[in-house]
């Protein structure tokens, strides 16, 4: 969620690079699929994060056109963190905040990868639509809108898939390093976090800055490029 150690810690400005194997995999792996042309790509998300979230609309938006067979996958703001020096009351936030990563992980492992989707997208709608701010609340209301087993509940309140949660979550974390935060995107062999934007392009907008962001990104030696926020999260309640 890009700021700095110096404010809330959703990116780290630590200069930790990617390890070997981590920056080889990013450079030399392909992940399109050749029979059937389409695009594979991975998104790592948390869902409490609101930048994620913009740039998860910006993502689906391009799937449309761009053919993307998009896998969305969990990582988690508290194990970032949680070696972090962090204010108290952010530590207490990402704790908190486990019960998204888990509730969608927990779904994942009940009912396979199709669920994750439609589940992050209820979710969104309630935490950063409505801006909703109960856990407690939300996920059952999520919960019940999908049609799903009302039990799921159970590992929100659990460390019993935390595990997988932490396998995620390493998975995306070792294609870029430990100095960034959420999203993390990999396509087409290239790995990285961001794009922070705000709002979500659409339309031509939309593909002009996937095309330009893979691009830069597919160069081995590009690492960073950024600039001071000047707005918050502008979500299209519409989308």
């Amino acid at each position: 969620m890009g700021e700095s150690r110096h404010s809330v810690v959703h990116r780290r400005d630590g200069g930790f690079q990617p390890s070997e194997r981590a920056y080889a995999r990013t450079v030399t792996d392909t992940t399109v699929d050749k029979t059937t042309e389409r695009t594979a790509v991975e998104f790592w998300f948390d869902p409490n994060c609101p930048w994620a979230w913009m740039t998860s609309r910006w993502v689906g938006d391009v799937a449309e056109h761009r053919d993307l067979d998009v896998t969305w996958k969990v990582m988690s703001l508290f194990v970032l963190n949680e070696d972090q020096d962090i204010p108290e009351d952010y530590r207490k936030r990402t704790e908190a905040g486990q019960i998204y990563p888990r509730i969608v992980t927990a779904a994942r492992l009940r009912l396979g990868q199709d669920i994750v989707k439609p589940l992050y997208d209820a979710l969104g709608e309630h935490i950063h639509h409505r801006q909703e701010k109960d856990p407690a609340q939300v996920v059952p209301a999520v919960l019940a809108e999908l049609g799903l087993d009302a039990d799921l509940l159970d590992y929100a309140w659990t460390d019993e898939v935390d595990q997988a949660v932490r396998a995620s979550h390493q998975d995306g974390i070792e294609r870029v390093g430990q100095d960034v935060g959420t999203p993390v995107i990999a396509v087409e062999g290239t790995a990285f976090f961001g794009p922070v934007i705000s709002p979500a392009p659409k339309g031509q907008e939309a593909l002009d800055l996937w095309d330009g962001v893979v691009a830069v990104a597919k160069y081995p030696g590009f690492f960073e490029l950024k600039r001071s926020r000047t707005v918050g999260p502008i979500f299209d309640t519409t989308a």
